[in-house]
């Protein structure tokens, strides 16, 4: 008879739970959240991180408080995260380097999948073929002809081993069977001032980094990394119109660490697609190049499993590896 109450009272016990986590998610945020941006201030994830995030303080009545800390293409800040307690007041805004990071630092002290929670993409962050002014190419055939010409000879800034900017440009490389020289820099900011001031080429760039620039004259935009061209720089063509097949996606998303309560992460999901689709957040997304991209948790998860295989493929094609 008493092996009949067990499964009353585990019944009894996870409908408590589940009453629990639902009355926190109800509550949350009740002070303060710390959101960590692995990247120096004023590059794309930091400007797309606080575009979202001031309009989600303003939502849920508590403060969203960004803490950079960039380094190691983002896995300095990411550790932090993973460490920190599952309870929804410490959050991440990390862009697709952080799936590649698992095949680039092979003694990562954490797993890209294993050790964080898909809270919500945020956008995509397209990137554009950008030069220097004094190089004699303003067409992305012309370059591909250049770079043929000059084996080895043109230096391209990233903002580190398997960011973004080095990943696409990797690919154009195996691509069009160019042979260009990477100049990792510590984040986005930097390596696009060594293009502006000419210490580095060429740069396939995520836009909102060089946007300004290329408006100022001072970088030259061929072509961008999207499958097709941008409704906002119409002019700019796609890199696929002259490379057959070239795409890459890039994105920018939230996460939390693992074991943060569903409740909690199903309540920052929805309200952050409510703050993507005001008409103000997706003027300022798109005027930096980057598209507003909601999707489901289970969604941005599938999304994140296939750009995993995708990086791991592009880092071990480029040798990169950080000890």
């Amino acid at each position: 008879m008493r092996s009949l109450h067990l499964p009353l009272r585990a019944l009894l016990f996870a409908s408590a739970v589940l009453a629990g986590t639902a009355a926190i998610a109800q509550t949350y945020p009740a002070k303060v959240v710390r959101v960590v941006i692995p990247w120096p201030a004023g590059g794309s994830n930091d400007i797309v991180g606080r575009i979202v995030l001031q309009r989600l303080s303003d939502a849920l009545g508590h403060q969203f408080v960004i803490d950079n800390r960039p380094g190691a293409a983002g896995s300095i800040g990411a550790d932090a995260v993973a460490k920190a307690a599952p309870d929804g007041y410490t959050l991440m805004v990390h862009s697709t380097t952080h799936v590649g990071n698992q095949t680039l630092y092979p003694k990562l002290p954490y797993h890209v999948i294993k050790d964080f929670a898909p809270v919500a993409l945020l956008a995509a962050q397209p990137g554009v073929l950008t030069l220097h002014p004094s190089m004699p190419t303003r067409t992305v055939r012309d370059f591909i002809t250049l770079a043929r010409q000059r084996p080895g000879q043109i230096l391209y800034s990233s903002a580190g081993n398997g960011s973004a900017p080095h990943l696409n440009m990797a690919l154009l490389v195996s691509m069009s069977g160019i042979n260009l020289v990477h100049v990792p820099y510590k984040g986005g900011p930097p390596a696009v001032n060594a293009i502006v001031s000419g210490e580095t080429q060429a740069m396939l760039a995520t836009i909102a980094t060089v946007v300004s620039q290329i408006e100022a004259k001072r970088l030259t935009a061929l072509g961008v990394s999207a499958a097709k061209r941008l409704r906002n720089w119409p002019d700019w063509p796609a890199i696929a119109e002259t490379v057959p097949g070239y795409e890459m996606n890039a994105w920018i998303a939230v996460f939390a660490p693992a074991g943060t309560p569903r409740p909690i992460i199903d309540r920052l999901n929805k309200e952050i697609a409510r703050v993507q689709q005001h008409p103000d957040v997706a003027k300022l997304l798109t005027a930096q190049g980057l598209e507003p991209w909601i999707a489901s948790p289970e969604e941005f998860g599938r999304i994140m499993l296939t750009d995993f295989d995708k990086y791991a493929k592009l880092i071990r094609m480029t040798g990169a590896k950080v000890e």
